[in-house]
């Protein structure tokens, strides 16, 4: 595995003792990667991410109280995933939530090197890129579409899914809302209603509670629309 600058930061999750102690003897064996904790349970690891900066996290799925599959769906900025597991059932639902890898117990060292590998270079993109949020990749009827974010008017949230609405193409991928709203720009785009983000340059006009977008017209919070309107048309 090929060195960076800074040590890989890298968080592992399993509720088994034994599965933990093989991560991390994996782990010390590949240089240039920081351990930054062990948690048997995604609400310890909950911790830690509040508290630190995580590159990669090995995310067991089945634990007691909090599955990985829930975990990760609850984290807005998820550090690059690999889910470990003995089950081989969820690994759509997995690359679904976007996960780097999955390795299915028992696993070899090369195969953890490889997922590492993935992950790190998944890491080191996000980092180094100072384009990093002009696309979106998002999956739509299994292909992966790239999207320019300038060409989104506006996304909304329906459920477990999302519909972008661009100026030349309408997707509707699985995303829940509040990551989909993290993985956009910050300052181009806003959250105006509980299930509506749109882009700051689409805004054509206010009218009562809707915003005119030109495409369509979206409705706004009443306790947003005083702060939209300071924020977007002073």
């Amino acid at each position: 595995m090929s060195s960076s600058l800074s040590p890989l930061r890298v968080l592992l999750v399993d509720d088994e003792y034994l599965a933990l102690n093989l991560l991390e003897e994996f782990l010390s064996q590949v240089p240039n990667t920081d351990l930054v904790g062990k948690c048997k349970s995604a609400i310890e690891a909950m911790t830690i991410l509040t508290q630190q900066s995580v590159d990669v996290m090995f995310l067991d799925i089945q634990m007691p109280t909090l599955s990985g599959v829930d975990f990760l769906k609850g984290l807005q900025s998820p550090p690059a995933t690999i889910f470990t597991t003995a089950y081989r059932d969820y690994a759509v639902e997995a690359f679904e939530l976007r996960a780097t890898d999955y390795l299915v117990k028992p696993f070899s060292f090369a195969r953890f090197a490889q997922a590492l590998q993935r992950a790190q270079e998944e890491a080191q993109r996000s980092s180094d890129s100072p384009n990093s949020s002009e696309f979106l990749h998002l999956k739509v009827d299994g292909k992966i579409i790239r999207v320019r974010t300038s060409d989104i008017v506006y996304v909304e949230g329906m459920k477990e899914y999302v519909r972008v609405v661009c100026t030349d193409q309408k997707l509707v991928t699985f995303e829940r809302l509040k990551n989909m709203e993290s993985m956009l720009p910050r300052g181009a785009f806003t959250r105006v209603h509980k299930s509506y983000i749109i882009a700051n340059d689409a805004i054509r006009a206010i009218e009562g509670n809707l915003l005119d977008l030109g495409l369509a017209k979206v409705p706004v919070s009443r306790t947003l629309r005083a702060d939209i309107i300071r924020d977007l048309f002073s």
